[in-house]
């Protein structure tokens, strides 16, 4: 099963900290989004490997952007 992470909201993509082909496990830290000086971290829903980091550091993400696809 493929499961899509995507932002919540607009932000900078400060920290990755996962790269393709890792295995992550649930609410493990995939990478760390900025927004008005907070640091947003985004965790795996679940125990997978990182297929796609459809992003890079320092990018600006809009809200509903695809940031990692997961491989179940």
């Amino acid at each position: 099963m493929t499961t899509e992470i995507r932002a919540d909201l607009s932000a900078n993509v400060w920290k990755i900290v996962v790269t393709e082909g890792q295995v992550v496990a649930e609410d493990d830290a995939l990478m760390i989004l900025e927004s008005m000086k907070m640091e947003i971290p985004v965790y795996a829903p679940s125990t997978g490997t990182v297929v796609t980091l459809a992003v890079k550091e320092g990018e600006l993400v809009e809200e509903n952007a695809l940031l990692v696809v997961l491989d179940a």
